[in-house]
């Protein structure tokens, strides 16, 4: 699998909404200049994102997007899922569907590729917006400084 610049600007775009809470909506132009991502390619990922419920909008005067959860509730898999859609590691046909066993030992491959899919969703799930703030404040683990998470 490889996270594409949708998928890492979206997860950006996120971090620092988390990194900055606030009950006044973040303005794109203020994201962008943040995050350094070029505003019309985040305005696109902004509605995608709140298509998938992870931001909220507020239009007009003094407009702008916060989280549409807590950081705690948003993991990277959610992230790159709604901007990429499922987490694979190819446009592989799933095991024993459609043909795709055709022919000889594409089964097992078909098998152990949808395993590793499965296995980096996971690992993007134990991912939270919440553990990406306490890493950008250089926090490891507990946030009262508890050992570090070897991650």
């Amino acid at each position: 699998m490889r996270v594409s610049t949708r998928g890492d600007y979206a997860a950006r775009a996120l971090l620092s909404l988390a990194l900055h809470p606030s009950d006044q909506p973040t303005s794109v132009a203020e994201l962008a200049r943040r995050t350094g991502l070029p505003q019309p390619y985040l305005e696109q990922i902004l509605l995608t994102l709140k298509g998938a419920g992870l931001v909220r909008s507020k239009r007009g005067a003094g407009g702008g997007y916060t989280l549409g959860r807590s950081a705690e509730e948003i993991t990277l898999a959610q992230i790159i899922a709604a901007v990429d859609g499922p987490i694979t590691v190819g446009d592989f046909k799933e095991p024993h569907e459609d043909g795709a066993c055709d022919h000889e030992g594409q089964c097992a491959l078909l098998e152990v590729w949808a395993e590793v899919g499965h296995h980096m969703a996971d690992h993007l799930r134990s991912y939270t917006l919440a553990e990406m703030v306490r890493r950008a404040r250089g926090l490891r683990g507990d946030v009262l400084g508890a050992v570090s998470d070897p991650r």
